[in-house]
């Protein structure tokens, strides 16, 4: 068998093997990170057979190696998968908690798309069309997290997932927030559904223009809906922009990129004298509002009132690498951070 140091020299956080610092932003994010891994790991075990035979899996050093057992996991009703689990922290010792920032107690994490897995494929359709609300998968999550906070508290659960899995913690984050409660939570390479400018534009005068254009018919179109400023979901909106949710992103992935812009296009309106615009159109959908207006109004989900943005600055090889999560506990890349905050 393996040894711990070989298998995550080959795969995982190697230098966390030999320290660890619950005070370290890097630290805390390779273990969000590791975590969700650990569900994507227990996921192939599951498809293999391979549950409960030691000798045939190393999913639990995914979470073991930071002190973490697993609690349960979480299971789509539609195909028996595990998208989900609870981790729980062995050694919660009081004086872990009289200092900020703290260890949490559970880690609730969430995979994302295994693309042999047809629900896995459905669920994304889903959320393209954003009908994510009517996923059980989504409101399994959202159950469980509400239960989870109830238990430990809000100040004691995280929350993280990746691509997918970072759609469902977005919208178990979301509805938490609703209820006052803000959970930390890391989103990596979290889907924005929506025309990639960031990629498809590389002329930076032209991105700017069409960037503003695209404001100005956003927060012009929900103008003409009557959503404006003094509307409950400008309220909502002040009520989300409590919640801080650190948020991972790689500008050569298409499925995450878009964030980039979306929050960039914040400052720059701000900058030309369009905040008020800027701050109507960050608040909507195009999609959605053209949506509503034929009768299928849903909220969408990828946008964000405040969050820590993280911009992986490296250079990829190809897709994979760029959307996938073992670049998050990589020690060596380079990254930009950003707290952006709904004003």
């Amino acid at each position: 068998m393996a040894s711990q140091k070989e298998i995550f020299d080959v795969s995982g956080p190697l230098q966390l093997l030999t320290s660890f610092d619950w005070r370290n932003t890097f630290h805390r994010r390779s273990v969000a990170a590791s975590l969700v891994q650990g569900v994507y790991n227990l996921e192939r075990d599951r498809q293999r057979g391979s549950i409960g035979h030691e000798h045939e899996s190393h999913a639990s050093l995914w979470w073991e190696r930071f002190h973490f057992q697993l609690n349960c996991v979480l299971v789509d009703d539609s195909d028996l998968s595990y998208f989900g689990a609870i981790y729980e922290l062995k050694y919660a010792h009081p004086f872990f908690y009289q200092s900020s920032p703290h260890p949490p107690r559970y880690v609730i994490a969430f995979r994302g798309t295994i693309t042999t897995s047809l629900e896995d494929m459905k669920l994304n359709l889903k959320c393209i069309l954003n009908k994510h609300e009517k996923s059980v998968r989504f409101h399994t999550a959202f159950d469980a997290v509400s239960s989870t906070v109830t238990t430990a508290g809000a100040g004691n659960v995280w929350l993280a997932g990746h691509s997918l899995g970072a759609s469902i913690a977005m919208f178990a984050g979301r509805n938490m927030a609703k209820r006052r409660f803000q959970l930390e939570t890391y989103l990596f390479n979290p889907p924005f559904i929506s025309v990639p400018i960031d990629n498809m534009i590389k002329n930076q005068t032209v991105k700017h223009g069409v960037r503003v254009i695209k404001s100005l018919v956003t927060a012009g179109l929900a103008t003409a809906m009557k959503r404006r400023s003094s509307d409950p979901e400008e309220d909502l909106f002040v009520v989300l922009a409590e919640w801080t949710p650190y948020v991972f992103v790689n500008r050569s992935d298409p499925i995450c990129a878009e964030y980039i812009g979306y929050f960039k296009d914040r400052d720059m309106m701000e900058r030309i004298g369009l905040g008020k615009i800027g701050r109507i159109a960050t608040q909507n959908s195009f999609r959605s509002l053209v949506a509503g207006a034929v009768g299928r109004d849903s909220e969408p989900l990828h946008l964000l009132p405040t969050a820590y943005l993280t911009e992986n600055l490296s250079e990829s090889e190809d897709f994979k690498q760029a959307h996938g999560i073992h670049q998050w506990w990589q020690q060596h890349f380079q990254w930009q951070s950003k707290l952006y905050k709904f004003k």
